[in-house]
């Protein structure tokens, strides 16, 4: 493998020994920065790249401090590193944050920047200077620290199956095994792991709520619905748009779950579904086992991806040879996978919690588009550009999905196995795209209800959970369970109203996939090229440079929809 060739940023502004312990530490740049004069258009640009190298120099900071909490969330010194910067340091950098950007808007020389390239930039400093009130940085404060305690209940439960104490990610590995009574057993278990923190989770909900309302109160809006698409630089949909999307998806792609769940339910042999059968395996065959440890899951992604494009197998190489990646699940480390960009040394970080399922090669393959984007926009020159859109960054992870399964024969020996994993690709999207809009309704009703009861808050889930349900599956004997199965969404505690953006993502990764299908070679050329412009364009623009529409309209995604179909057909014929 051909490792990639990235050049730390060198320290111009900063002591090449800096290190951000305390809030004196960084003081003296943040007091220097917001009184130095911006006499000229070069005094305005040398300020920018001073502040920005000092934005990269805490941003590289906070993330390991957010590596190594969710790494060990017993760890009390790693979780007092984290504290201490949202509580001690976070506040007043709020602050400073503030004065710069309205230092910069009304610096006389800032109509005189690239207006194509500073334009997205410009529009959302506006836009957070609109935002800002001083008294809410108490509550964010507050919201940071509230928001860490989901992994904390979460990271720690075990459930023993099999004579062994496993993690739910471990666990969950069973829910695919041809063994019904199996399967069952790990659902049950499973279950009553997570009932057991059911009533501590909403009240850490209720907790979340009843702040993030007040914080949008406190800014002049009438719900935290309205503020926090405005604080998520929604400048390009709004919630009518999200809604529009919801009925696309209930119209279009459940009958197609639907199709999925019968199909499933004839190669089991059952009268019905149960929870505990979604995701198995059929008698007489073995779940998908595409590796034994995690160096096997790291060598074999690397030659998949090196089929798809030699500089996407060089970012994950270079990264292994620099420890930066922590993939096997363990007791006390937090659930989820994500890729942490680290702005000064622009190698990024990839955290997931690897169990030897088929979904691990997926998730791996998924943060590595993370990193790509991440590595593609490391040589843009402010850190305010590499600050690119969720919709867009989404897109980089869940079209590296789709562009590597022609290559997914690296992982088995034999062609059905490959065939069976394309087919749960495909399943997987159809059937995620409802839960999607479920989540994402489910935040809004929430949001736009802020004093409901956590009775009402289940009866809003089952309805809603309802509307993007078949129908065909059997939850007798669990609907208490399936009433409060929205507890293990971890985006609802930890990244409010961040769930949508999967949504339209996956959209534009199915129409990337379909072009690449039809010339690989020119639409990751286009993919590439859209991913490095960063945050330098807006949303649609970016889309547009990589070939596709952003568009998740009930007539486009009708389209798609019948494009999936068309592909889920050709995998079921084997």
């Amino acid at each position: 493998m051909k490792p990639v060739e990235l050049t730390p940023h060198a320290r111009h502004y900063l002591p090449k020994d800096f290190q951000l312990t305390t809030l004196s530490t960084i003081q003296p740049y943040l007091q220097e920065l917001e009184t130095r004069a911006l006499g000229s258009l070069d005094a305005l640009m040398q300020w920018l790249y001073d502040l920005s190298e000092l934005e990269a120099a805490v941003d590289e900071d906070i993330s390991w401090r957010q590596i190594r909490v969710s790494q060990d969330t017993a760890n009390h010194e790693y979780e007092e590193a984290y504290r201490q910067f949202y509580q001690e340091i976070a506040p007043v950098l709020q602050e400073y944050a503030q004065r710069f950007r309205q230092k910069l808007v009304n610096c006389p020389f800032v109509d005189q920047l690239d207006k194509r390239m500073f334009g997205p930039f410009l529009r959302q400093t506006r836009n957070a200077i609109a935002l800002f009130r001083p008294e809410n940085i108490p509550l964010q404060t507050e919201l940071a620290m509230l928001q860490r305690k989901y992994g904390q209940y979460t990271g720690s439960l075990t459930v023993e199956l099999q004579g062994q104490e496993l993690t739910l990610p471990q666990a969950a590995r069973l829910l695919e095994h041809s063994d019904r009574k199996l399967r069952e057993e790990a659902f049950v278990k499973i279950a009553q792991a997570r009932l057991g923190i059911t009533d501590s989770l909403d009240e850490l909900f209720d907790q979340l709520i009843e702040k993030r309302h007040r914080l949008a109160i406190q800014a002049g809006f009438p719900d935290y619905r309205s503020y926090r698409f405005r604080e998520l630089n929604r400048f390009d949909y709004t919630p009518a748009d999200c809604e529009a999307f919801h009925e696309a998806v209930e119209k279009h792609l459940l009958p197609l779950v639907a199709h999925i769940q019968e199909k499933k339910r004839q190669e089991l042999g059952l009268p019905v579904l149960r929870p505990w059968d979604v995701d198995a395996t059929p008698p007489g065959m073995d779940a998908l086992h595409p590796f034994e440890t995690t160096d096997e899951l790291i060598a074999r992604t690397l030659q998949c991806l090196d089929q798809v494009d030699e500089s996407f197998s060089g970012v994950l190489y270079t990264m292994q040879q620099a420890g930066r990646l922590d993939l096997e699940s363990r007791k006390n480390k937090a659930p989820g996978g994500f890729n942490c960009s680290l702005a000064e040394t622009g190698l990024p970080f990839i955290f997931m919690n690897a169990s030897g399922q088929w979904q691990d090669v997926v998730t791996l393959i998924h943060e590595t588009g993370h990193a790509v984007h991440a590595v593609l926009t490391h040589e843009l020159p402010l850190q305010a550009f590499k600050e690119y859109p969720m919709e867009v960054a989404e897109l980089a992870s869940m079209s590296m999905e789709l562009f590597s399964m022609h290559a997914w024969d690296v992982y088995f020996h034999q062609p059905e196995d490959v065939n069976r994993a394309r087919r749960q690709q495909l399943e997987r999207i159809i059937t995620l795209l409802p839960w999607i809009a479920t989540i994402d309704a489910f935040q809004h009703w929430i949001y736009t209800h802020p004093n409901h009861t956590p009775e009402e808050r289940r009866q809003a889930w089952i309805y809603v959970l309802n509307r993007f349900s078949t129908g065909q599956v059997d939850w007798t004997g669990w609907e208490h369970y399936r009433a409060v199965s929205w507890q293990k969404q971890l985006h609802l505690f930890e990244v409010p109203f961040y769930y949508i953006e999967y949504g339209i993502a996956q959209l534009g990764a199915v129409a990337l996939w379909r072009a690449f299908t039809h010339d690989s070679k020119q639409t990751v050329l286009q993919y590439k090229q859209a991913l490095r412009l960063g945050n330098t364009r807006p949303l649609p623009e970016l889309y547009q440079e990589a070939g596709i529409a952003f568009d998740f309209s009930p007539a486009y995604i009708r389209t798609l929809a019948n494009f999936l179909e068309a592909e889920l057909e050709r995998v079921y014929a084997g």
